[in-house]
């Protein structure tokens, strides 16, 4: 089963921090609609795809392309966004994630983390195999302040070509000097950081891994927000294997740390290898330049459909064909 958790954090707002929206107002419908184009095949609640700034669109239609190939089972759940989306969904009763420069990232983490576990535990008493997807705008940004609270260097991967790595430090130092905490200050306390500085997502997925049964496959579907919902895992003394699923994009990313930070944790990653030099759409090809990378699982939802024997190339002819529909 293909698990989307849609989830928001004030951060998504900043400024020049997200790329999940054309501008801030934006940020609302943008993972309710990833889940409409995941499930639906176009967005209910806005008008148009979702897009970063320079046009390129949400890489939801990678997960849908592959969702529509494989035919995977998908659930949607609801962790905190604003708006919720227009299609069916499980819902946690999350708030969205406070701005941490300003109060508790998220109140509830320890209760969505025990939710997350009782439905983790649940859907594998009948799925051999769950892979845990997001949508969340500035999310990456919560995953450093997780990251750095619990100890850890590397720098995270951004949707933007130029990955706007001194305003996120400029995050972080004003959440450490407002939070009381310092780099590796929550050693040991994964939903602590969680509670301080992460989001609900984080809580939720954290949650579904470890209530998943042992014989139950687990995948956590994206960049560097997985690996800080893989170090939360650690730190609350998860010891068995873990594995990250992205994309090729959030892999080569130089200026993020994704093996580094995937081996420190002892975390296995997949690298899916999309490739759209050749298309004739520049939303698509421009992810060969470091566009958008990731999102709403797109490198899980490949290793998925791979596994149930669909090969990559058929998943990147049904993301042009999608997006050719979308196209004017």
């Amino acid at each position: 089963m293909f698990i989307l958790i849609v989830g928001g954090t004030e951060l998504g707002t900043i400024p020049g921090l997200s790329a999940a929206g054309s501008n801030p107002e934006a940020v609302a419908y943008t993972a309710p609609a990833d889940a409409e184009v995941l499930w639906k095949g176009k967005p209910q609640i806005i008008d148009a795809l979702p897009v970063d700034p320079e046009g390129h669109p949400t890489p939801a239609l990678i997960s849908r392309a592959a969702y529509l190939e494989a035919g995977f089972p998908v659930l949607i759940v609801r962790a905190g966004t604003l708006l919720p989306p227009t299609v069916p969904y499980v819902e946690t009763a999350a708030s969205p994630g406070r701005d941490p420069r300003r109060g508790k990232a998220v109140e509830e983490a320890f209760s969505l983390w025990e939710k997350g576990k009782m439905l983790g535990e649940e859907l594998s008493k009948t799925q051999n195999c769950l892979v845990i997807a997001e949508s969340l705008p500035g999310g990456t940004t919560s995953a450093l302040c997780v990251l750095r609270a619990l100890g850890y260097n590397g720098m995270v991967s951004s949707a933007f070509p130029h990955n706007p790595i001194p305003l996120k430090e400029k995050v972080w130092q004003e959440v450490s000097s407002f939070q009381g905490i310092s780099y590796g200050s929550l050693k040991g306390a994964g939903l602590k950081a969680v509670e301080s500085c992460g989001d609900p997502m984080q809580a939720v997925a954290g949650g579904l891994v470890e209530g998943a049964l042992p014989e139950c496959q687990v995948v956590l579907a994206g960049g560097t927000q997985m690996l800080a919902v893989s170090a939360v895992l650690r730190h609350q003394g998860y010891n068995r294997p873990l594995f990250v699923a992205t994309t090729r994009y959030v892999v080569e990313d130089k200026s993020a740390h994704v093996k580094e930070i995937a081996q420190e944790l002892g975390v296995e990653v997949y690298s899916a290898p999309l490739d759209f030099s050749h298309s004739s759409f520049p939303g698509l090809s421009d992810y060969e330049r470091g566009f958008v990378k990731e999102g709403v699982g797109a490198g899980g939802a490949v290793w998925y459909a791979e596994k149930l024997g669909i090969p990559v190339k058929t998943i990147i002819s049904r993301v042009e064909e999608l997006y050719k529909n979308f196209s004017p």
